[in-house]
């Protein structure tokens, strides 16, 4: 036998017994999960209990009230999913529609119903809902990947970052990134945007040095029909395409001379040609560049504008590369392995205590991108529950292998990862102590946590000069 699919969950609202239980026969016959109110206080109970999604409600009600005023407690509610909500009356004005669908109203119908016209409407009212869901699932996935939660780091340049972002995120000044290759530069430039009051708006990613010369400046500007061999029609630039959001220019230092003209006048002014084109466009388009050159020394050699340079270079981010925070190792293993794990549905329960040292003592020359690769290559081609020394290339473990996992499966699949990392915690405390000469405020700064966290940590793992194995 199959089972009747249910098409939404409505709720009526009318003082009109037979025709609230009729409505409401005929709706359950066309697989509708249908509750019924016969008053306002009754329609609260149920919209407090349960999430609807349509409503369903006859203007004229009792005396607690009217059907505008029911509409108007769901509209303002701080409750994320409130119905989409159908007035109904027997006594239809247009005044009264339009006063219904400026409160919030999705649609207003006059009675006698016909059954066709309500169900379309419940329909139109079922496929908005679920259209606008999708988008607000889309829209938090973006702010869970792009987010600034997703940037990893307790190393106190990271947490120096952090601040800076949640500065500048809401203004629309020019920031400039630079980092090695692989530090995640493209991924604060997102976090950026998404924390700004323009992440509704696109944001669009150009990669400069990936374009040749010629074809850079249409891909960014956009070009009329026959300014160039092969332009058949008119193309939106980038930077029109990312009006009222963020643009996001990678490989700066690699611009030629004439686009860095063009550039320096759109910072400027923020209006620009097409290519071939004589009408002067207007943009409201925030602007991000990266590089990982010196632009400094691409100044002094002539390669880069001194006027560009100094235009860019109001806020500057600088990302440390990963051999520089290898406190952060640890975290980032454990971010990525969730991550991965997750995606890929692998059923790992974590990463040996060995790995991590050698992790450490590498010298990621791709940095956090080569990284996450490794950690991926990891899980995916693993043959243990854990990550193990021999699932990391050779170049990072130096031929030193594993063998079987160094500590017992059944016990570590009672303890989470950071558990697991507790000996390489305790190593990298104390180096960095002894390198601050057991000096507490510097250490804790250099760790990027506060001394109240530091001093509990040392506590928990032993560590003073006294007793401090080395």
């Amino acid at each position: 036998m199959v089972k009747n699919i249910i098409k939404g969950t409505l709720l009526l609202v009318d003082d009109d017994c037979f025709v609230l239980n009729s409505m409401a026969d005929w709706l359950r016959s066309c697989q509708y999960e249908t509750d019924t109110a016969s008053s306002i206080h009754e329609a609260r109970i149920l919209l407090k209990a349960k999430t609807y999604d349509v409503a369903i409600i006859d203007i004229q009600l009792g005396d607690d009230g009217d059907g505008f005023s029911l509409l108007r407690e769901i509209s303002q509610s701080d409750k994320e999913n409130i119905p989409f909500v159908i007035l109904v009356t027997g006594y239809g004005t247009v005044e009264s529609a339009i006063s219904a669908i400026r409160t919030g109203a999705f649609d207003f119908l006059t009675k006698p119903l016909i059954d066709a016209e309500l169900e379309m409407a419940i329909e139109r009212a079922l496929r908005q809902r679920h259209t606008l869901f999708e988008n607000k699932n889309l829209k938090r996935q973006l702010e869970r990947r792009y987010g600034l939660e997703n940037i990893v780091g307790n190393d106190h340049r990271m947490q120096k970052i952090y601040d800076i972002i949640e500065s500048v995120a809401a203004t629309r000044a020019t920031i400039l990134i630079t980092g090695e290759s692989g530090t995640g530069k493209s991924m604060i430039a997102r976090a950026i945007h998404q924390k700004s009051d323009r992440r509704n708006k696109p944001f669009i990613e150009v990669a400069s040095g990936a374009l040749p010369e010629n074809l850079l400046e249409s891909e960014l500007f956009g070009h009329v029909a026959g300014s160039f061999t092969g332009a058949i029609g008119n193309k939106v630039g980038k930077f029109k395409a990312a009006d009222g959001g963020t643009i996001f220019l990678d490989e700066i230092g690699t611009a030629s001379q004439g686009l860095q003209v063009k550039l320096l006048r759109v910072l400027q002014e923020l209006a620009f040609e097409m290519v071939g084109g004589s009408e002067t466009i207007h943009v409201d388009t925030r602007v991000i560049l990266a590089t990982n050159e010196n632009l400094e020394k691409a100044v002094t050699e002539r390669r880069f504008r001194q006027d560009l340079y100094y235009r860019i270079n109001v806020i500057n981010i600088e990302i440390p590369p990963l051999r520089e925070r290898i406190s952060d190792i640890p975290l980032l293993t454990q971010h990525f392995f969730e991550n991965i794990c997750r995606e890929s549905n692998k059923n790992m329960i974590g990463v040996d205590p060995q790995v991590i040292p050698a992790l450490q003592n590498y010298s990621w020359p791709g940095n956090v991108r080569q990284l996450q690769n490794v950690i991926e290559r990891a899980v995916l081609l693993g043959k243990h529950e854990v990550i193990v020394l021999d699932d990391l290339p050779e170049d990072i473990t130096g031929g030193i292998s594993s063998g079987l996992p160094s500590i017992d499966l059944a016990e570590l699949a009672n303890k989470r990862l950071k558990e697991a990392l507790t000996n390489p915690e305790r190593q990298i405390i104390l180096e960095v102590l002894e390198m601050h000469h057991w000096n507490r405020n510097a250490t804790a700064e250099a760790l990027g946590i506060n001394r109240t966290t530091l001093y509990k940590k040392m506590k928990k793992l032993g560590l003073d000069e006294q007793n401090a194995i080395h």
